[in-house]
């Protein structure tokens, strides 16, 4: 990151904790109050949990420190791809070797303004390949005969398919894991929540392109696809991290369920339970030890000015007294 990239991260964190703290926090703390039948707070209780269980990898992930209750499960929901529908899978067969592009924007999303279907529609309706859209809108007018819509799809199975060639997403974790898992190149629209910063990540790492939602054009999707597409690194990336998500002892999923059954056996594995749930927030900021070193110093220089000016007027005293003499 540029010197400007880590202001911004910084201010971002720090709005973002004003922001939960002034509107968001006493919701959640009423909410678990009332949930558990005592006075507690979102943080309390998050700091008594046994075990995280973390819904990403290190193929999604840059390198960091963990707790060592913390485990990650990224893609647990990730399968082999099962066989498509016979409608779809005719579909993808009739796309002969140019293949397919899958496109989604995921379940909270079910329509798109007239502008912005368009826009996407156009871009969708110039490359050759033939593309499953996710969509329960009304049909743009700039759709191709290239295109076809469909109110679900079978996304882990169509990414899984041999003759994919892209996936358009809006960045939501379940996606990128199985395109992850698949080694599928993106393009990312992403809209809320964590999608961005997934898109971020897997842009880093050459397999995926970003795009704005609100900005981009028939020409920047165009594009965007293209690249992808057209640019072997984009997929020698994502096949990359594919074999890092496979290269674990146990699967996700077989990960997940071997630690909760481990918090079971060891009665809430409190040998992994950091201390630092246990202490203050003045107490985790040092503040308190921050605070007696300050003391200590000033006190110290107090003294020490003290003696110095006692010694200094002693001196002067001194020689004023044998000038007089």
């Amino acid at each position: 990151m540029t010197f400007m990239d880590r202001v911004k991260n910084m201010l971002h964190v720090l709005c973002f904790d004003f922001w939960f703290q002034t509107f968001d926090e006493k919701k959640w703390n009423q909410f678990y109050s009332e949930v558990l039948g005592k006075p507690t707070t979102l943080f309390e209780t998050m700091g008594k949990a046994d075990i995280w269980l973390i819904r990403t990898y290190w193929d999604l992930e840059f390198p960091h420190p963990l707790l060592p209750n913390f485990v990650f499960v990224g893609g647990l929901q990730c399968k082999p791809a099962k066989p498509l529908p016979k409608e779809i899978e005719d579909f993808v067969q009739s796309s002969g070797e140019n293949g397919v592009v899958v496109f989604s924007l995921g379940s909270m999303v079910s329509n798109l303004t007239e502008e912005r279907a368009n826009v996407i529609a156009s871009a969708l309706a110039q490359i050759p390949q033939k593309v499953v859209w996710r969509y329960d809108g009304k049909k743009p007018d700039t759709l191709g005969s290239n295109t076809q819509l469909y109110k679900w799809i079978p996304q882990n199975d169509l990414l899984g398919h041999p003759k994919t060639k892209a996936f358009i997403t809006h960045g939501g974790a379940n996606g990128v894991y199985e395109a992850i898992h698949h080694g599928i190149p993106m393009v990312g629209i992403p809209l809320f929540g964590d999608q961005p910063d997934n898109i971020v990540r897997m842009k880093a790492k050459g397999a995926a392109v970003r795009l704005d939602f609100t900005t981009m054009s028939t020409t920047d999707l165009l594009n965007a696809l293209e690249t992808v597409i057209n640019d072997p690194l984009y997929k020698e990336n994502a096949m990359r991290l594919s074999k890092i998500h496979h290269d674990q002892p146990l699967k996700p999923l077989e990960q997940a369920v071997f630690w909760i059954e481990f918090v079971m056996r060891h009665k809430g594995a409190k040998h992994l339970r950091p201390a630092v749930h246990d202490l203050t927030w003045f107490q985790y900021h040092s503040l308190d030890v921050i605070g007696f070193l300050l003391a200590c110093v000033g006190t110290v220089i107090f003294i020490t000015t003290r003696c110095c000016l006692i010694c200094y007027q002693k001196y002067t005293k001194t020689g004023k007294k044998k000038k007089r003499d």
